[in-house]
């Protein structure tokens, strides 16, 4: 199966299928592949800053998300012996200190309003085997896919690689790329709330590790705890029983869900935590963004705002060159151009945030 399209954009995340939206509402034909069969995925980043909530605003998609489900975080929190040392609240004409925003909620947004214009198609169950080159050195002319086990062929004016840290558009353009270790991986739970808990994002040492707690929509707790880099394998052989007590010990309030919810290993989710740093995002006929440019840890929850963030950036410039029928690099360039550097601050932002995490805690503070 043959199948012509301007772009087509590979990776159904909330980047990819923001720039589907952006690029479909201005009649641009748009393929976006996505490959799971399904948008329920766990364990993402969901938290919108205020950049990501401007762009939806700016695009009129705010309301649609908000009425879908969201959740506006009332403080930032940090625990020390279970009392409240510091908070954080929201600043001058704000509102809140970050939303959580279900992945499944905004993705349904997004690609539910792409639906609407006739010059889009989403397919699910899709991965990408090859980039279509019309020689060795010449530019991308569009991909090859397995679609719900068939081959087909996608041509398209422009690829976009939105496929997030493991990028298979970033491999097969041959996009080189530095990892980046923090020097420590993050074991993800969620638990029940319980009655009364406010919508808050809590920080704590545990174990001399950082320790949060997002409260999420629809009454859930969202643990994120830091380990040592690759020690989870060497973890999993003692029982989780201390682990847990270390929670319930920074946040007493917790001790029902965690004994209920937290009785092995099993109930945590492991994120081998690194950053990437690209040596370029675009051929000729190419361009990658989000996670799969720039990588991200996920302090500062950056992600998911920083790829709607490009979205927002490069659907304007892909309109001018469809326009002008230039899919150069030196074109396609201009967008890395605009997003390399502001990237790159927040990674570093992430790098100084880590490391003097302990420092909001007056206890370690004085004893070292």
């Amino acid at each position: 199966m043959d199948l012509n399209t301007q772009v087509c954009i590979v990776g159904a995340g909330p980047g990819g299928a923001l720039l589907g939206y952006l690029l479909a509402a201005r009649g641009i034909s748009v393929i976006l592949l996505e490959r799971h069969g399904h948008i329920d995925k766990e364990f993402r980043g969901e938290h919108l800053n205020t950049t990501g909530e401007a762009i939806l605003r700016e695009h009129g998609l705010y309301d649609q998300v908000e009425e879908a489900g969201l959740l506006e975080m009332e403080r930032v929190e940090y625990f020390q012996e279970g009392q409240i040392i510091k908070s954080i609240l929201p600043g001058p004409g704000e509102r809140h200190t970050g939303i959580h925003v279900p992945q499944k909620n905004l993705l349904q947004v997004l690609l539910g309003q792409s639906l609407n214009f006739p010059n889009y198609r989403l397919m699910m169950d899709t991965t990408v085997t090859e980039l279509i080159r019309e020689s060795t050195e010449g530019p991308v002319t569009g991909v090859r896919v397995r679609h719900h086990g068939e081959e087909w062929t996608i041509h398209s004016q422009i690829v976009i690689g939105a496929d997030g840290r493991y990028s298979t558009v970033r491999k097969l353009a041959g996009i080189q790329t530095t990892i980046l270790r923090h020097g420590f991986d993050l074991l993800w739970a969620r638990i029940p709330a319980p009655d009364g808990w406010p919508p808050t994002v809590r920080m704590a040492l545990a174990q001399d590790a950082q320790l949060a707690l997002f409260t999420q929509y629809g009454g859930y707790i969202q643990v994120g705890w830091n380990i040592p880099q690759d020690t989870y394998p060497q973890l999993r052989k003692s029982p989780v029983d201390p682990f847990a007590q270390a929670l319930i010990d920074a946040f007493p309030q917790l001790e029902t869900k965690v004994h209920n919810h937290i009785r092995s290993w099993d109930d945590f989710v492991l994120l081998k935590v690194q950053s990437c740093v690209c040596d370029n995002w675009a051929q000729s006929g190419v361009v990658i963004m989000g996670d799969a440019a720039h990588t991200f840890s996920p302090t500062g929850a950056i992600g998911v705002n920083s790829a709607m963030q490009d979205a927002h950036v490069l659907a304007p410039l892909l309109l001018e060159a469809l326009e002008a029928e230039d899919m150069s690099v030196e074109r396609l360039q201009v967008f890395e151009q605009l997003r390399r550097q502001e990237t790159a601050n927040e990674l570093d932002s992430q790098f100084t945030r880590e490391a003097g995490f302990r420092a909001h805690f007056p206890t370690y503070h004085s004893s070292t």
